[in-house]
């Protein structure tokens, strides 16, 4: 988190998505993305490209969802949720996959652009609450995490970009889009309690929900051939 050196981890799976997405382009050039199954369609590298994305969205799913869970263990259970709104409470978000399958393909990119940028701050925060002297085994094991899913951020937002590059879609957010810092508020540097870390991993759990399922929403209207 912060300005630390990517992983090789990060490194290999950009370098991958750098490479298809040079592949696709030389064989696309300009020419919109085809519809899936059609005869000279690359799609196969495409698909590939979504699958290689999605994939690491359900892997950091799966990771923030672990990461809740276990703070359920640890952190003194408290009937807080709900009192306090996700700082994402901003972005507005297709409520279901009908809401989702209407939005156009650049405005979907934009909303999970925008989820995925609104997080690393907040990792950031929880990474550095992470008091050694307190909850030992839970700090431990949510900092590694917290480190492990800010670098699954930064690929998927690269990877987002490229999708977008690929389709002419606006990649670019301006500074408007972004999350408020008002928004931030509740997540101090170095002073989160109990609460604010309950509230933080839920909030994460349900937004890392919704990229993996708009992303396999985006797949599905990209290649309306396939099998949603």
């Amino acid at each position: 988190v912060g300005k630390k050196q990517i992983s090789l981890e990060t490194f290999l799976f950009l370098l991958f998505l750098t490479l298809l997405y040079l592949e696709i382009s030389m064989r696309v050039g300009t020419a919109p993305i085809c519809i899936y199954g059609q005869a000279g369609c690359p799609s196969s590298s495409l698909a590939d490209f979504f699958d290689r994305v999605i994939q690491q969205s359900s892997r950091m799913h799966g990771i923030s969802s672990s990461l809740h869970s276990e703070s359920q263990n640890f952190l003194p259970r408290r009937n807080f949720i709900g009192k306090r709104k996700c700082h994402t409470y901003s972005i507005p978000t297709p409520d279901d996959k009908e809401n989702a399958q209407r939005l156009g393909r650049e405005q979907m990119i934009e909303v999970i652009l925008r989820l995925l940028e609104a997080w690393s701050d907040p990792l950031s925060q929880f990474h550095l609450s992470m008091s050694p002297d307190q909850d030992q085994d839970f700090n431990q094991y949510g900092s590694n995490k917290a480190l492990e899913i800010s670098d699954m951020l930064h690929q998927l937002r690269e990877g987002m970009k490229i999708l977008g590059a690929l389709g002419n879609s606006v990649t670019f957010l301006s500074p408007e889009s972004f999350v408020p810092v008002s928004d931030f508020s509740f997540y101090k540097r170095g002073e989160l309690n109990s609460v604010d870390h309950h509230n933080l991993l839920f909030c994460l759990n349900r937004d890392a929900n919704k990229v993996k399922n708009y992303l396999r929403v985006l797949k599905c209207t990209t290649f309306p051939g396939t099998d949603c």
